[in-house]
């Protein structure tokens, strides 16, 4: 069994499930080539306002799944497709979704695990979570792309204590390191997910995708010039209408 990425669609909030039994939700060729079809996908729907992104059986994602190394690892072509193409290619649908992502780690959340968690918005963990990228122990490094990503997200002094010492971090330590924004006990964690997913879809959608877009480019360095012509074409939407009125008067807004 290769693994599959899978989704389900409630209204206007999608969940988005890792699943590799017996491997922790480990990433294969194929899931790569799924979470990327997957969240291409989600930026096109219109409806849909929030994702959550969760592992299956208790555990996040355990990295790559190893089994499948020796048929490509030891081939620099094929090296390069991997990580440039399905690798990156599903992360960087992952960044570029315009809806809020929201992380259910649970478990294991190790190299690959990593990566993906670092596309989402918002980190909530179990008590019991371990994060790392233990890879070193595997004899190789962490590809360009990914690292930057991983040392973005996480901060370099973190990066460089997982990738340079194989550290591995508990939930607890992760969230005083800024990765995680909340770490419940690990029965409460799908409750607080879920929660926090319903609140996100209650809120502005179009503010929410425009909000991305501009996190989104200050994360990559970029400068916000460019965004300018733009940002303000909201003026005259419904859903800033509706956002002032409901607050002038003192109601709930309906967006």
């Amino acid at each position: 069994m290769t693994g599959r990425v899978h989704l389900a669609i409630d209204h206007t909030l999608a969940r988005v499930t890792l699943s590799h039994p017996g491997k922790f939700n480990a990433m294969s060729h194929a899931m790569w080539r799924e979470l990327k079809t997957v969240f291409d996908g989600l930026q096109a729907r219109p409806d849909l306002r929030c994702v959550i992104v969760a592992g299956e059986g208790g555990h996040f994602c355990a990295g790559g799944d190893i089994a499948e190394y020796p048929g490509f690892r030891f081939d620099a072509a094929q090296l390069r497709a991997f990580h440039e193409d399905e690798v990156w290619g599903g992360l960087n649908a992952m960044l570029a979704c315009d809806l809020p992502v929201v992380a259910q780690i649970d478990g294991n959340c190790m190299g690959a695990g990593v990566e993906i968690a670092a596309c989402c918005d918002i980190r909530v963990a179990g008590d019991s979570a371990r994060l790392g990228a233990p890879i070193a122990r595997l004899g190789f490094p962490m590809a360009p792309r990914e690292a930057r990503l991983v040392a973005r997200e996480l901060g370099l002094a973190t990066a460089r204590a997982m990738l340079l010492e194989a550290a591995v971090f508990d939930a607890a330590d992760m969230k005083a390191r800024g990765f995680l924004h909340s770490v419940l006990p690990d029965a409460e964690v799908a409750t607080d997910v879920l929660a926090r997913a319903q609140r996100i879809t209650r809120l502005a959608p179009q503010a929410a995708r425009m909000n991305k877009q501009t996190l989104r480019a200050l994360a990559d360095g970029h400068a916000v010039e460019p965004l300018l012509d733009q940002a303000y074409h909201y003026a005259d939407s419904a859903e800033h209408r509706e956002g002032i009125a409901a607050f002038l008067a003192k109601r709930p807004p309906a967006f």
